[in-house]
């Protein structure tokens, strides 16, 4: 009984290592077969997800979060990006980068957090984040770090142009129930404009109507506002 206690553990195997572990260098060190460290790739793995935490963190913290405030997404991001990365870093060895990247991209697809629909925008910060964790995880060797850092860079350029310089000189859309339906008339457009103005607080420019019913003396309205810096 006592023989194959010790036999299943290797009892032997496992002194002889703690004795030579001295004089062996740390990377050659095994247990059950994995090494306990691999210096090399344990110091990339740092590297590469201080790079996409603070890539994460100013796409989210310092772009999106500071527009939308919205802590629930926030949170989503954060973690999804954490995830993503640490998955396909500890993948990455595996000869299915590109077809890894893309199930992942399907997956999300297919999921969709369907029992609370995401809007286009967050659903986009969401791509963003998932594609940043598998570029900073998944490049290999012939990538340079000033190419992945490029790349992050070029994302995060982008993105805070298209944010804060570009969406602050466009009209935002939205669709509203109105049910004033006498001030729809053209004659009182300017009527309808302040009555809006005043109830959403918003900066109205633009107010067409898509549809209406007489029946229930309701107009449904595209209007257009210049969204708050």
């Amino acid at each position: 009984m006592i023989n194959s206690i010790l036999n299943l553990f290797d009892l032997s195997a496992i002194l002889s290592l703690l004795f030579q572990s001295q004089e062996a260098p740390i990377e050659a060190i095994k247990l059950f077969g994995i090494k306990l460290i691999n210096p090399t790739d344990f110091w990339s793995l740092i590297l590469r997800f201080s790079l996409n935490l603070g890539v994460t963190y100013i796409l989210i913290r310092l772009i999106y979060f500071k527009t939308n405030k919205r802590k629930d997404y926030f949170f989503i991001y954060f973690l999804m990006s954490t995830v993503v990365f640490l998955i396909c870093f500890m993948l990455g060895n595996v000869k299915i980068e590109l077809g890894f990247a893309l199930g992942l991209f399907a997956i999300f697809g297919i999921i969709r957090y369907r029992t609370d629909p995401i809007p286009i925008k967050e659903m986009t910060y969401l791509f963003l984040v998932v594609g940043v964790a598998i570029i900073n995880a998944l490049s290999n060797k012939k990538v340079s770090y000033a190419e992945m850092i490029f790349t992050n860079m070029a994302i995060l350029g982008l993105t805070w142009y298209l944010e804060k310089v570009w969406m602050t000189k466009q009209l935002t859309t939205i669709r509203i129930n109105y049910e004033k339906i006498e001030l729809v008339h053209p004659s009182k457009r300017e009527e309808l404009i302040e009555d809006l103005k005043e109830r959403t607080g918003l900066d109205i420019k633009e107010v067409s109507v898509s549809r209406m019913s007489f029946l229930r003396d309701t107009a449904r309205l595209m209007v257009k506002y210049k969204p708050k810096s």
